[in-house]
């Protein structure tokens, strides 16, 4: 396959900076109106440093670190957030495959990178976008009720590997830059997922499955199976 063409070097992920700046506005306007508000310099303090450790977690959330895989990519899936692992099942696949699939889940916290990355080499066959609740990410339901896009990948061998981006409680959009009959890569962002969700990874049942329930993730660095 051809070389990445999309990789770019982006520290703070472009879905922030709206929300950075307007952080940085409220938290500015904040600190103003007590420092000529509280005549005791001490109890200035407090405010200011509980307002900066807001402010620095926002600014680590939409973190976008640049990762490369690095090795031989082929039959390899990739963990496309970082995370926590919770689920490693089989499930009955209804939307795509209507048929039985390994699902792999990764939970994000509010204190990871909310970046997400392709988990294989190939081709974007669909890629849909469906509204829903907002149900906590970590439910099971959650991948079938909760906002939710869903990409189907088909890989340079032939296999076909679903992605599907699960908004949760508190993320309240998700952005795919996924778009059909368009190659993509790993080491490549798929999207991003503001505040608080989950990737489902969904693969054939004869895939070897290479992480543990309750494992830490790092998006596109961690191999979490082996296509057949």
């Amino acid at each position: 396959m051809r070389p990445i063409k999309r990789l770019k070097r982006i520290r703070i992920h472009r879905e922030g900076t709206r929300t950075l700046i307007v952080s940085f506005i409220i938290l500015l306007t904040i600190t103003l109106v007590l420092y000529w508000g509280i005549g005791c310099r001490w109890a200035f303090y407090i405010p200011v440093v509980i307002g900066l450790f807001v402010f620095f977690t926002i600014v680590n959330f939409f973190r976008c670190p640049i990762r490369r895989f690095g090795l031989n990519t082929e039959k390899i899936v990739v963990a496309p957030a970082d995370g926590r692992i919770v689920v490693v099942e089989e499930v009955d696949e209804h939307d795509y495959f209507h048929d039985r699939r390994i699902m792999i889940s990764i939970f994000m916290s509010i204190f990871n990178v909310h970046a997400n990355w392709y988990p294989v080499d190939g081709l974007v066959k669909k890629a849909a976008h469906d509204n829903g609740k907002y149900l906590r990410a970590w439910l099971p339901k959650a991948s079938s009720d909760n906002e939710r896009s869903m990409i189907i990948i088909e890989t340079p061998e032939g296999t076909e590997v679903m992605v599907r981006q699960v908004a949760g409680a508190v993320a309240r959009r998700i952005v795919t830059y996924a778009e059909e009959r368009e190659d993509c890569y790993i080491d490549e962002h798929l999207g991003f997922i503001k505040f608080g969700s989950r990737v489902d990874v969904y693969l054939p049942l004869d895939s070897e499955i290479l992480v543990t329930m309750g494992q830490l993730t790092t998006g596109n660095q961690t191999v979490i199976a082996k296509l057949k």
